[in-house]
């Protein structure tokens, strides 16, 4: 079977003719929140329904990395290396120490709580980036039923402890990546739950200060939606769609596709030399090799 779909025929020189999407892992509920650990040789994803971490080696194979993991949602490493993971069930984003031990980076703005922290990014300036859409407090399936006490924001957090809503204006903030000169920020919204929304990746303008600007629409993907987004080094974007993951263009064409039997949530790059895209659908982790390397830090 063919696993490809080429759109523009330079996506062609992005994948490899013999290297298949290979199934690693399953049995899962609701997979997401990849996250490479090269040091350590592994990849850590989320089950978020059944409240656990997972961690995946070559070789190795599965084991469970934290349970219960606060039903955890997206996951990401700073520039130290320490694992930074959104948690539904406390709403609320902390950061695992060289240690072991749990810092709380945020979970409340202006004395209200937050949502359900969904995705997490950290800039080259230590900034923490992170969406709160409603997602984890609309059921009891993903975390706790609760009261939506905020706006769904995308919120940036100071090596300082500072905090601040950076994106206001989108239904629901879901997956979020910078270019690799950090001069654009990608958010993709997935609309309120229970709701038919307009569904698309945009695309903020970052300032020498900082602040964003534009946020006009960069790419609607179809079928599906966008939930997570990544970054290869040459500024493409790949985002997990309806029928797999798809490549696009920083001018926002389609590129192609890389297919997969299941909806896809989530992807990261990882491996040897960041090379593989290891890809969270539904139940189960698949990864593929690619001529293709990601930004990823540390």
């Amino acid at each position: 079977m063919s696993f490809f779909q080429a759109n523009d025929p330079v996506f062609r020189t992005y994948v490899l003719g013999n290297a298949p999407v290979k199934q690693i892992a399953t049995g899962f509920d609701w997979v997401e929140g990849p996250v490479w650990f090269g040091d350590a040789g592994c990849l850590l994803f989320s089950d978020i329904p059944n409240n656990r971490i997972h961690r995946w080696s070559p070789g190795a194979g599965m084991s469970v990395y934290r349970e219960p993991s606060n039903f955890a949602n997206g996951n990401t490493r700073d520039r130290q290396g320490r694992l930074v993971t959104c948690e539904h069930g406390t709403r609320g984003v902390t950061r695992t120490e060289l240690d072991g031990s749990i810092t709380v980076i945020a979970d409340s703005f202006r004395g209200k709580r937050l949502n359900s922290p969904n995705d997490v990014v950290v800039k080259s300036d230590g900034s923490i980036w992170f969406s709160d859409p409603h997602y984890g407090i609309m059921t009891d399936y993903e975390g706790h039923r609760g009261e939506q006490e905020l706006p769904c924001c995308v919120y940036r957090v100071d090596p300082d402890g500072r905090i601040e809503a950076m994106v206001t204006e989108l239904q629901c903030p879901n997956g979020l990546a910078f270019s690799p000169d950090e001069t654009r920020l990608y958010v993709a919204d997935t609309g309120r739950m229970f709701h038919s929304d307009p569904q698309h990746i945009c695309v903020f303008h970052v300032g020498s200060n900082g602040k964003l600007s534009g946020g006009e629409v960069f790419h609607a993907i179809d079928p599906g939606c966008a939930d997570g987004i990544r970054i290869d080094t040459d500024g493409n974007l790949w985002s997990s769609a309806g029928d797999g993951v798809h490549c696009i263009a920083p001018d926002g064409h389609l590129v192609g596709k890389i297919l997969v039997p299941e909806h896809v949530s989530n992807l990261c790059f990882g491996g040897r030399a960041k090379h593989q895209l290891f890809i969270t659908a539904t139940t189960s982790v698949y990864a593929i090799s690619l001529n293709r390397r990601g930004m990823q830090h540390p």
